[in-house]
């Protein structure tokens, strides 16, 4: 008998592969039956990814994966294993610093999910074991146990629900931790179990259920009514008691969970490709120097000179193997070049940077006082080149704070607060004589609200006999049924509660009635539309409709549509989100017929879904319309602002949603995302049905799109920004059924460029509507444009679970704190309370992360000597401080003028500051200080007695004088760039000059014991004995500097030569150009 009841209870839309039998308790079902333990996994949650063992192997494996440490790697066993002229403390001691530092932060953050794993795994819980409650660790809970829950805990594993100690097996659940949603859901106990309410009695059930084998789909089984997910919370509900049937990493939760797919900026394809440019230039340089050496080494007095006499060894070398040798000792003289400690600075400066949007307090919203959450540190240089913004709009542009406006009943619209029994009523269709309308059609449609829907109220505000009607509080995970349910109240129509399977009404006569709630058809993205069928007093069985006007008006009586649809069209228009109601009665022999299907259709284990679909099909059919209702979703506070903001730094923005046209156009028209001049390209299911053959009417109109566009906007690319402003804006809609049939195209009819065409035009409209989508096309949408030829960088928006495929696709994913829940958020790479922040997370701190970032970058490589340790110190202490705190710090335009003039944002788009010519013009830089560092000091050393008392210094002296310019001059560099000083700027320039200074009269002033050769001791003092070296060494440091010198002096005087007030700005050398007035 419990195997047939328990069979529907963990069914899901997904085919499975096989089933598994969980018995109840552990019990066998008979005890004639030889019981045989099953093997599932136990109850632990594993979501580290190191263990004590594993942790050195696989983090080092992963780390050596990156392509900048295995080089570096490859030049230290070089360096080991070969005679080179630099010690392999030079190459290993920076790389075990970076491989290091990157283990500690790894290790650190899987610390941290062991701690988080383990306070879940040993927390309390109660198993009912031989009529007793048995005290244990989450992770010893096996399936088939019998769980105890208790008010305010959470579900330790999936659980069915056995009883609760409510008499109608009632229990309410929040999933915040799941899907962010606060608001309580309701959960019913199986109905063969709901009295066993005791320890005793819950431990005599001899059962077995047969379900599906363990599926990632969460959001179907969230609807099962007997199916308690874990990580739910028990509320409202002293306890309850559960079977458990999916445990540990079998879970809905864990399945569930998967990692993030990893998303490069192009910043890191940038270095990348510098990365290989330099190893060109390294191999290069390399093989020039290994072929001058044997070219020189051919005269044989330079190859064997009397003084340095070959060995035997030497002479019997195979030469080729020796010019390999060669060829690797240079290799490895000349690896400094590229700077293995830029990846470690570069993380740094990502991990430190990021805490800057955590701290701004312009993104703190009172309301739900939180900030802004940084998920990843990755990518905030990416939010300085976004391209195209695609944003959701419920939620996201819009408040999804629904208020009741008004309704239409029968073609007369009430709108207002009812008098009595009196609406304020206007006619906007037929029937003109009519004030309003019928009475009886006024309380069905008022008791159509007060009944269709999921709405809760809160325990204890209702008492038997007395109802206090103002102190209601409604729990819906809609907002939209919330306001429907408090607009019936204003007409004097107030819904109770549910109490033992009853709907309570109390109506205009404060009467209280009561409705026998029979079955719940629930809402789907796919039907667009809810029902409930109730049995009255009466023993009337009815059924209430409502939902959007598409998924509606077939269902009904044409001859209904007509006085509705007026309404419904207007409301649209108004932006107000609009539902159809309707009704029908069902006869006590169908409706034994439809229950019969409906229990069918629930207790099927393959493909539940598509059954309980087609039932729900064939209930909802010949229903009488009764009327609609209009509610608003008022927009986000500047989202306006916003949008405009962001079409003005030169930003695509596209709205995906899955509102009808009319309502979503509206939104677009109040938010400005189209303008009262922008001309509109619709390609909907409207405009494609005029003709016979769709598929010839898309491309008909495909093909006069983009030649109307053609037209109007130059061929080039580049220019589009610019002719946004200077010609006619365009705006596209499209919906869901046409975006399919683009996408969907068969390639036989002739019609497989629709998605080339469909992105031309995309390409030349300032704005894109998307409505009527599903998840599913929103992604299919975001990688589209992701594959454009020059890979434009985008970013989605949204608050809702239904947002997650598109967030998770582009390259940059914003989740918006909303009230559809977390979902979005938890899975965005950044969360902002509101949409309105979005302007400053771009054009403030995604300007300044990538100019930051790419000045980083260029610095690590113009700035890359001899002696171990300095080449050690170079890049680890003497150098990486100062650019270090200028990638945190610098401002190079004030905060406030990059969010009031949006136009900034363009000069770095395109990843402009790492092109080909910043990054030539930082190489020739270079090259040109490195010419004057050794020329100059060469020319020095042709007077070879530089002391007083007729000393003559050698190539040590040489190298540390060289070694000197090249750290004051790359670090005087960096304050000639920055504009922004802070007491930390000052503290590390300064104080890493300083540190050089105390450094070498430290390292030469010393006889180190555990050096084999002391070749730096007295060096640096000696050095700086001589009037001359300093005189070279402040003269070089000038003419290396000159050329910025001379820059800033030229851009000063070009600031003041122009009346220009924008030309005042600070701009970087490697901005673009742009028709806007800046230079």
């Amino acid at each position: 008998m419990f195997r047939r009841s328990f069979n529907r209870f963990c069914a899901g839309e997904e085919k499975r592969v096989g089933t598994r039998t969980v018995f109840v308790g552990n019990h066998p079902v008979s005890e004639t039956e030889a019981y045989i333990a099953q093997k599932f996994c136990d109850n632990r949650i594993i979501s580290s990814k190191y263990t004590l063992w594993n942790f050195l192997p696989k983090n080092l494996f992963e780390q050596f994966r990156r392509i900048a440490n295995f080089y570096f790697l490859i030049i230290f066993l070089i360096q080991v294993t070969v005679d080179t002229p630099t010690s392999p403390i030079t190459s290993g001691l920076p790389l075990f610093f970076v491989i290091t530092v990157t283990a500690i932060k790894q290790g650190y953050e899987d610390w941290l999910r062991h701690r988080a794993d383990n306070e879940v795994n040993k927390s309390t819980v109660y198993i009912i074991e031989n009529a007793k409650r048995v005290k244990k660790e989450s992770e010893k809970i096996k399936v088939g146990d019998i769980v105890e829950v208790q008010a305010d805990e959470t579900f330790p594993c999936d659980l069915i629900l056995l009883s609760s100690c409510t008499v109608d097996g009632t229990c309410y659940v929040t999933t915040a931790s799941l899907d962010g949603e606060s608001n309580c859901k309701t959960h019913y106990a199986v109905r063969d179990t709901i009295e066993l309410r005791t320890v005793e009695s819950i431990d005599n059930l001899r059962a077995a259920i047969e379900c599906e084998q363990p599926q990632s789909d969460l959001y179907k089984s969230l609807g099962p009514e007997n199916l308690l997910l874990k990580g739910a919370t028990l509320k409202n509900t002293k306890k309850i008691y559960g079977v458990a049937v999916y445990t540990g990493m079998e879970t809905k939760m864990a399945l569930n969970y998967q990692g993030k797919s990893q998303k490069r900026s192009a910043v890191e394809k940038s270095i990348n490709a510098f990365l290989i440019v330099y190893l060109f230039i390294l191999l290069t340089k390399a093989a020039i120097c290994t072929t001058l050496k044997y070219v020189w080494q051919s005269t044989p007095y330079n190859d064997e000179p009397w003084y340095n006499q070959k060995t035997q060894k030497e002479r019997e070398t195979w030469k080729v193997l020796k010019m390999f040798t060669d060829f690797l000792s240079f290799m490895v003289l000349f690896n400094f070049i590229i700077p293995v400690s830029m990846y470690v600075t570069v993380e740094m400066q990502k991990f430190l940077g990021s805490f800057f949007i955590s701290w701004d307090n312009d993104f703190y919203d009172e309301e739900i006082n939180e900030g802004a959450l940084v998920n990843t540190s990755d990518l905030n240089e990416e939010l300085g080149q976004v391209d195209y913004v695609f944003t959701d709009k419920t939620g996201t542009l819009t408040e999804n704070s629904m208020e009741f406006i008004e309704c239409c009943i029968d073609g007369h619209k009430y709108k207002g607060v009812a008098q009595e029994t009196d609406g304020l009523s206007q006619t906007d269709g037929p029937l003109p004589y009519l004030d309003r309308a019928d009475k009886n059609r006024e309380e069905l449609f008022l008791r159509a609200l007060c009944l269709c829907h999921t709405v809760e109220v809160k325990p204890n505000d209702t008492v038997d006999g007395v109802t206090e009607s103002s102190e209601l509080t409604y729990m819906s995970s809609s907002p939209d049924e919330i306001a429907l349910v408090k607009g019936a109240k204003k007409y004097g129509f107030t819904f109770v509660g549910v109490q033992n399977g009853y709907m309570r009404v109390e109506n205009q006569r404060k009467e209280i009635e009561e409705y026998e709630l029979l079955h719940t058809l629930n809402f789907d993205s796919v039907r667009r539309r809810m029902s409930v069928i109730v049995k009255t007093q009466s023993g009337d069985i009815l059924l209430f409709c409502k939902g959007a006007d598409s998924a509606v008006f077939p269902r009904v009586q044409n001859h209904e549509i007509d006085l509705i649809k007026v309404h419904v069209e207007h409301n649209a228009m108004e932006g107000y989100r609009t539902l159809c109601i309707a009704f029908k009665e069902i006869a006590p022999d169908d409706y034994e017929r439809v229950n019969r299907q409906l229990i069918e259709a629930k207790m099927a284990l393959q493909d539940r879904e598509e059954k309980m679909e087609k039932v729900f099909d064939e209930i909802e059919t010949d229903m009488h319309l009764i009327g609609a209702t209009a509610v608003e979703d008022k927009l986000q506070d500047q989202a306006a602002e916003t949008i405009e903001a962001l079409h003005a730094a030169g930003l695509k923005v596209w709205v995906l949603t899955g509102d009808k046209m009319e309502t979503a156009k509206s939104t677009c028209y109040a938010c400005r995302l189209f303008q009262t001049n922008t001309e509109l390209l619709e390609l909907t299911t409207k405009t494609i049905e005029e003709s016979e053959r769709k598929e010839d009417r898309l491309h008909e109109l495909l093909t006069e799109y983009r030649k109307k566009l053609l037209r109007e906007f130059p061929k080039s690319t580049r220019s589009l920004k610019k002719a946004w402003t200077e010609h006619q804006e365009y705006g596209l809609i499209i919906d869901g059924s046409t975006l399919s049939l683009i996408l969907n195209s068969s390639q036989d009819s002739g019609s497989n460029n629709y998605r080339s065409i469909f992105l031309q035009i995309c390409m030349k409209c300032t704005a894109v509507l998307c409505c009527r989508m599903a998840p599913l096309q929103k992604a299919q949408i975001v990688r589209m444009v992701k594959n454009l030829k020059g890979s434009p960088i985008t970013l989605s928006i949204g608050d809702g679970a239904n947002d997650v495929s598109m967030i998770l696709e582009s390259h940059v994913g914003i989740g918006i704190k909303g009230k559809e829940g977390r979902q979005a958020s938890r899975n965005s790479d950044y969360a902002v309370p509101k949409f309105k922040h979005l302007k400053k997370l771009l054009l403030a701190h995604g300007h300044l992360y990538y100019v930051r970032i790419a000045h980083l970058v260029q610095y690590f490589f113009y700035k890359p000597l001899y002696d171990a340790a300095y080449l050690t110190m170079y890049n680890i202490c003497f150098t990486s401080l100062p650019i270090l705190a200028y990638s945190l710090l610098e401002q190079h335009i004030n905060i406030d003028t990059l969010t009031s003039d949006p136009r900034l944002y363009m000069k770095i788009s395109g990843n402009a500051m790492l092109q080909l010519g910043p990054f030539l013009y930082w190489t020739f830089l270079a090259a040109f200080e490195g010419t004057v560092f050794f020329f100059g000091t060469y020319f020095l050393f042709q007077t070879t007695s530089l002391d007083e008392n007729g000393k003559v210094y050698g190539n040590w002296t040489f190298g540390t004088i060289i070694f000197t310019i090249l750290v004051f001059t790359v670090t005087l560099k960096l304050a000639l760039d920055t504009r922004f000083w802070t007491w930390i700027n000052h503290l590390v320039i300064w104080g890493s000059l300083a540190f050089y200074v105390f450094f070498s009269f430290f390292w030469g002033g010393i006889i180190w014991p555990f050096l084999k050769q002391q070749r730096m001791y007295f060096i640096f003092a000696q050095m700086l004995s001589s009037v001359s070296i300093w005189l070279t060494i402040i003269l070089l440091i000038f003419v290396s500097l000159s050329p910025e010198m001379l820059r800033i002096v030229l851009r000063s005087v070009r600031r003041r030569s122009t009346r220009n007030p924008n030309l005042e700005l600070p701009m970087l050398l490697s901005y673009k150009h742009i028709d806007s007035g800046y230079r």
